[in-house]
């Protein structure tokens, strides 16, 4: 299948496996996203603003309620109970190739290191490769960031020949690396 992936979705999205729920954001979270998002690595690695407020965090949470209403992006919380967030995993097309399914994610400073990127990116492939179609799934990574590279290896993704991503994030071009995700030979991720 190469098509163009939907990210429609009936009622609230909840992805449960691997000792986490991944769940939609609510208005309840703010609080708890500004804690995850304030944080120089999040503002070093990610287009996410800084510093991250509370005027910041509603401003982001009615993006993501929009771009989930538009079936552009599919924005969620990581936890592991289903209740307190811990870090968010983002699926959306890719923008070196829009059939793509292209992840994004960021585990708060307090929660890293316990393999919640990992595991989070490992249920949002199989969700993808179950639910949204595409061509393949993606990581766009910038050089450097080396956390990010481990959880890529970590859930079994490499580096692809595609040429270098450009984005622009907080007034400088980011150049990324893109790195993908076979699947098991069923569905679209062939």
């Amino acid at each position: 299948m190469n098509s163009r992936p939907t990210f429609h979705f009936p009622g609230p999205l909840r992805i449960d496996g691997l000792g986490l729920l991944l769940r939609e954001w609510s208005d309840d979270d703010v609080a708890d996203l500004v804690a995850l998002y304030d944080d120089p690595e999040i503002d070093r690695w990610t287009p996410v603003a800084s510093p991250f407020d509370t005027a910041a965090a509603l401003a982001y949470l009615a993006a993501a309620e929009q771009k989930s209403a538009e079936g552009r992006a599919v924005q969620l919380a990581i936890t592991t109970d289903g209740e307190l967030p811990r870090g968010e995993i983002l699926l959306f097309p890719g923008s070196g190739d829009d059939r793509d399914v292209e992840l994004a994610y960021g585990v708060g400073a307090a929660h890293r290191g316990r393999g919640l990127a990992t595991r989070a990116v490992r249920l949002a492939v199989d969700f993808a490769h179950r639910h949204v179609g595409g061509r393949r799934v993606v990581l766009c990574i910038e050089d450097g960031n080396a956390a990010s590279e481990g959880v890529a290896r970590s859930a079994g993704f490499v580096l692809a020949d595609d040429d270098p991503v450009v984005r622009t994030a907080k007034g400088r071009d980011v150049v990324l690396r893109t790195w993908s995700r076979s699947g098991d030979g069923e569905g679209p991720f062939e």
